[in-house]
């Protein structure tokens, strides 16, 4: 039986390799929310500033949330960054993980 492979790693490709961390897009975002974030709505008709929760994210699709981003980008969030505000928007998110990678040796965060 073949798995499904999620949209976000067809267009972006798997979790970073040798290094090459991936600067952090909207678009991969998107299409995370609507793989693994649980929306009731569309996650394409969102703007870069609404909440995620009001669109129907829960804090189980936070964590799901949570651990795709981990596996797109090859960083792991630190216990700090575990809050409801971290996931409140595409915004936050993309601040987020773009920290995270530009904390990471040679990393390029939202470039």
């Amino acid at each position: 039986m073949s798995m499904r492979q999620p949209d976000w790693q067809i267009a972006a490709g798997s979790a970073p390799r040798g290094g090459d961390a991936p600067t952090v897009s909207t678009t991969d975002i998107r299409a995370l929310l609507a793989d693994s974030g649980w929306l009731a709505i569309d996650a394409s008709t969102l703007s870069d500033e609404d909440d995620l929760y009001a669109a129907g994210l829960t804090s189980h699709g936070s964590v799901n949330l949570m651990l795709a981003l981990e596996e797109r980008y090859g960083v792991e969030f630190p216990e700090h960054l575990l809050r409801r505000r971290t996931f409140e928007s595409i915004a936050a998110i993309r601040a987020a993980v773009a920290g995270l990678l530009d904390e990471a040796p040679g990393g390029l965060g939202a470039g």
